[in-house]
């Protein structure tokens, strides 16, 4: 590894095109990194770098270099890590992704125990509420609130399932009953929950019976707090999973529509890259995680 050091400087060198910004991304003295360059060149017989008062910039046979390089240390870097999480089930790190309403919730804690339980496992821990694509994007597994998958080419792990209802501000209806069928609902007043931008569809039961209703186009978002919120303004109807209506019912700010209908749940999910068998590091997680969610959060989750 010791021999691999030069590459590395000098393709830090490479990518700022400066002495001094690589030696403060290497935590290395600006000499130091002058010298380990200079190094490599004599041992290349080659001049990697021109270097100016104002920049520095490859020569030819550095721009070679740099493009050879590069992805070789990119796999090696990438093997060792792999060898790394392999080696070290509780040790490493681990890079995470999770839904923003969900993740902001439930992550604190879970981070706290998770930590105090592994504290030589790192977590790069990213939120968002865009369907993250497992396999392109830079995450080890991701925690996701959604219908039943549909991708074959993954693997899933369903957790649980998560209930949901319409609910919508008391004010709405002052001077109107509440609908009673969801057949009723109007449409215009249905606010949609979509990442796609086009209007969500909600299913409801009842008794055998079945209803599908199309919510409207006049709001749609892909975040649910903000769902919430404008329906606690008073600015429509929604279906939203139970943990995130939980402060307005109690608050009395919204209040569950149509009760005796069940709207279809959602599923709490963790996804993966398709591993031919799990990293340690990944399992590890993985038993911890739902451990947890069955301790600490049964009201808002509905287990098998």
């Amino acid at each position: 590894m010791q021999d691999i050091k030069p590459i590395r400087v000098f393709l830090e060198v490479a990518e700022r095109r400066s002495f001094a910004a690589a030696a403060r991304a290497l935590d290395m003295t600006p000499s130091s990194v002058t010298r380990i360059v200079a190094r490599l060149e004599d041992s290349l017989g080659q001049q990697l770098l021109l270097r100016t008062t104002r920049k520095v910039s490859l020569t030819d046979a550095g721009a070679v270099v740099a493009a050879r390089y590069r992805p070789l240390l990119a796999e090696l870097d990438a093997t060792t890590d792999a060898l790394m999480h392999a080696a070290h089930p509780d040790a490493g790190r681990l890079r995470l992704n999770a839904p923003m309403s969900l993740g902001l919730r439930l992550m604190p804690g879970l981070i706290a125990a998770f930590r105090d339980a592994y504290p030589r496992i790192d977590l790069n821990v990213t939120l968002t509420d865009r369907f993250v694509d497992i396999i392109e994007d830079p995450y080890d597994l991701s925690i996701r609130i959604s219908g039943p998958p549909s991708d074959k080419s993954t693997i899933w792990r369903k957790i649980c399932e998560v209930p949901r209802h319409a609910v919508a501000a008391p004010s709405l209806f002052a001077d109107t009953a509440a609908p009673t069928d969801p057949a009723d609902l109007p449409r215009d007043l249905c606010l949609s929950y979509s990442a796609t931008g086009t209007p969500e569809t909600w299913e409801f039961t009842r008794d055998g019976a079945n209803r599908t209703v199309q919510a409207g186009s006049r709001l749609i978002t892909n975040n649910g707090d903000l769902l919430c919120q404008v329906a606690r303004l008073g600015q429509g109807i929604t279906v939203l999973p139970d943990f995130l209506v939980a402060d307005g019912l109690a608050s009395g700010e919204i209040t569950i529509l149509m009760p005796d209908w069940q709207v279809s749940p959602l599923w709490l999910t963790l996804f993966y890259p398709p591993y031919e068998a799990f990293p340690p590091l990944v399992a590890t997680f993985t038993t911890f995680f739902e451990d947890y969610i069955r301790r600490t959060a049964p009201v808002f989750f509905r287990f098998a």
